[in-house]
């Protein structure tokens, strides 16, 4: 891997984590409404596998999908009005945290509903392969939706008629509060794949390059024809499920040992609420993301007052997305007739022809 892709994944990282923990800080203060799902401890995995993946491949994503959306190109403005409600977001503030979306990027969603990815993921993969299309869909779900009846159904449609869906499993062992073992008799998801004689793999959803190279391989065996890929990374989310959840059901113990693992330059450290603020978290002891930041140094792609820079930078882009966000206009009532009707051109045009 080159210079230019690892400087390029590392601030990918960096700007995640910021953007997180403002959100998670936007939250606390009111300007964030409904759910928040957060995914610090997670980094590694959105970059790594969208850094493998071509500008025309489609991304289809879960209700925890900010940080697709960023890495894939979506502004932190956009992003972040988005979650503040505001007409300037890229759902225009009508979709909320948990549905982003942009054509433009084929970025096809997040969904609220668990295991909803896999036939939205189907859909689009049987359009690309009707037309014959160099291009993949990546679908990206947790360990919780791996017992939804559209996880099998979708997997056995993809593999039966060769789709270049690549599947994407985020393990990171809770399924809301309830761990892996106590929901799934095999916990290891990547050997349900071969049910359907889906080539499957699993790789270290905490080292970013592990990610990378895995998605790489899959991509590469889609594109050559090979039909649907699957990889599970196995991660950690430091936060509860949602921002309505403590986490406290996890030991700390488990916490503080995949704290030490982290894909990125800074480390939460309680998942309870009220969680900390940007400072906190930049003033929280390093431990391990400083691991790939340390990586790019120790191989001669950055030098620790590089790394430094970066930090500063994604600190004060996420700080803009925030004032941005706060300064946006809501939609009004116009906006959202607009946004009803979009879809109903031909039912208008059949009202007009009686």
């Amino acid at each position: 891997m080159d210079k230019t892709q690892m400087v390029a994944m590392l601030r990918d990282m960096l700007r995640a984590r910021a953007f997180e923990e403002a959100a998670a800080q936007a939250y606390a203060q009111g300007h964030i409404a409904g759910f928040l799902h957060l995914y610090p401890g997670e980094e590694a995995v959105a970059v790594g596998v969208l850094h493998a993946a071509e500008p025309g491949d489609y991304v289809v994503s879960t209700y925890r999908e900010h940080v697709h959306a960023l890495v894939r190109g979506i502004p932190a403005r956009q992003i972040m009005a988005e979650l503040h409600g505001k007409k300037t977001g890229i759902s225009g503030g009508m979709g909320g945290s948990m549905h982003l979306f942009d054509k433009d990027r084929r970025f096809l969603g997040g969904y609220a509903i668990v295991g909803e990815t896999f036939p939205i993921a189907l859909g689009a993969g049987y359009a690309v392969a009707y037309r014959k299309l160099p291009e993949a869909v990546l679908c990206f779900f947790g360990d919780g939706a791996v017992n939804q009846g559209t996880f099998h159904e979708s997997l056995n449609m993809a593999a039966l008629w060769k789709l270049p869906i690549f599947f994407i499993c985020e393990n990171n062992h809770y399924q809301i509060g309830t761990e892996i073992h106590r929901h799934s008799a095999i916990t290891e998801v990547y050997k349900r794949a071969c049910a359907y004689g889906i080539p499957a793999e699993k790789a270290d959803g905490m080292n970013v390059i592990a990610v990378h190279e895995a998605a790489e391989r899959a991509l590469e065996r889609i594109r050559a024809g090979d039909g649907p890929q699957f990889l599970e990374l196995e991660t950690y989310r430091y936060r509860g499920h949602s921002m309505a959840d403590s986490g406290s059901y996890r030991p700390n113990v488990e916490l503080n040992a995949y704290q030490a693992n982290d894909p990125i330059a800074a480390a939460v450290h309680e998942a309870e609420y009220p969680y900390p603020g940007i400072e906190a978290v930049a003033a929280a002891s390093a431990n391990s993301v400083t691991r790939f930041a340390d990586h790019c140094c120790q191989e001669g792609h950055l030098d620790e007052a590089t790394v430094e820079r970066m930090r500063q930078e994604v600190q004060e882009e996420v700080a803009d997305a925030v004032t941005f966000a706060e300064q946006s206009a809501a939609p009004d009532m116009e906006d959202a007739w607009k946004a009803f009707r979009s879809n109903r051109r031909f039912e208008t045009l059949m009202e007009v022809a009686r």
